[in-house]
């Protein structure tokens, strides 16, 4: 399957809004896990039955309810039924290939990012889908397989006297969007130290290996370069947005994501700028040797033309060649084929043509 774009085949002829999986299996199950917490107290479990959560989406704590697994049609249209999801945006949540994006609708905020992550092992990027359903007292969001990207999200929830505790859930969704685009900011600096260290290996000894580097990097930095912008776009919306599920205390901290954010736009442009440079450099080495081996070719061509000039007259069948029946004409031959063959070097020499 294609890497930049997932196959709708299955949602061929389909009316719109119609529910069906796009992407591939991750998990064996898909689980529910409920966090609701509020200053004075704090639930954390796993849910078999969405339907029970019914009464918290109007109550005054803040309900996160993370859902691993989207291959299950079943339990995501329970979850629209409950929060009163509309049949496009559960289309969207369950097609991994969306871009992401932001909309708004009258009860609650539409959010799509993708999380990635860099392979080390592999020295590919990873891509994940992340769907945020923002209420006014609940937080919906839709993972593909458990992940340990929000663990440090939890620990702060966990901790009765964090900024996190007091809060509405528009800071718990800034919160896990800031991890997301701390996650992009460490991943394109280890992708780019890959891509740094690159400059060496070009101007010592470029082969064909650099130049599948050169283009496994470009690939994988369009790749990312794919989900964070989009991200950036959408994460410019929702800190203008008009809205009361918007606090004004979590505006600033929605700034300061979208500065986040920039700073990963402009690395990746770096970088893909970069390699287009290190492409070109390593080009321009590869044409220099070329030039240096055909120059050396070209010096030995034309000190042994005169010496083979020579050797042909001397080699010729005339019974009366001057000095064919000399005592030392062999040596006098090889000393003027010497001669000839020094002088051509001296004077490429005082060229510089090597």
């Amino acid at each position: 399957m294609a890497r930049f774009l997932k196959s709708r085949e299955e949602s061929d002829g389909k009316s719109p809004g119609s529910l069906i999986f796009i992407g591939d299996q991750k998990v064996d199950s898909a689980n529910i896990r409920l966090i609701d917490y509020d200053p004075e107290s704090l639930t954390d479990k796993e849910l078999k039955d969405i339907h029970v959560t019914a009464h918290l989406k109007d109550t005054p704590s803040v309900t996160w309810i993370n859902i691993n697994g989207l291959h299950d049609i079943d339990m995501v249209q329970d979850i629209g039924e409950v929060f009163e999801l509309h049949p496009l945006v559960m289309e969207d949540i369950l097609n991994t290939g969306q871009r992401p994006k932001l909309e708004y609708f009258d009860n609650y905020i539409f959010i799509v990012l993708k999380m990635v992550r860099f392979d080390k092992t592999t020295e590919t990027i990873i891509n994940e889908q992340l769907s945020m359903i923002l209420g006014r007292h609940f937080l919906l969001t839709f993972q593909e397989q458990p992940r340990e990207i929000f663990g440090p999200v939890r620990e702060r929830i966990k901790k009765q006297m964090s900024r996190i505790r007091k809060t509405g859930t528009d800071y718990l969704a800034y919160a896990l969007m800031d991890t997301v685009v701390d996650n992009y900011i460490y991943s394109i600096e280890i992708l780019g130290e890959k891509i740094e260290d690159l400059e060496e290996d070009i101007l010592s000894d470029p082969d064909t290996s650099v130049m599948e580097k050169i283009n496994s990097f470009k690939r994988e930095i369009n790749y990312m370069r794919k989900s964070i912008r989009p991200a950036k776009d959408a994460i410019y919306r929702i800190s203008r947005l008009d809205s009361e599920i918007i606090q004004e205390p979590t505006l600033p901290f929605l700034k300061d994501l979208e500065d986040l954010t920039s700073h990963a736009t402009e690395a990746i442009d770096t970088y893909r700028d970069l390699l287009t440079d290190q492409l070109n450099i390593y080009n321009s080495v590869m044409a220099n040797k070329m030039n240096d081996i055909m120059k050396v070719l070209t010096i030995f061509a034309a000190i042994f033309i005169p010496l083979t000039f020579i050797a042909g007259i001397y080699g010729t069948n005339f019974e009366y060649l001057p000095e064919l029946k000399y005592k030392y004409s062999y040596f006098i031959f090889w000393a003027v084929m010497v001669t000839v063959a020094g002088a051509l070097i001296v004077y490429f020499k005082r060229k510089n043509w090597f």
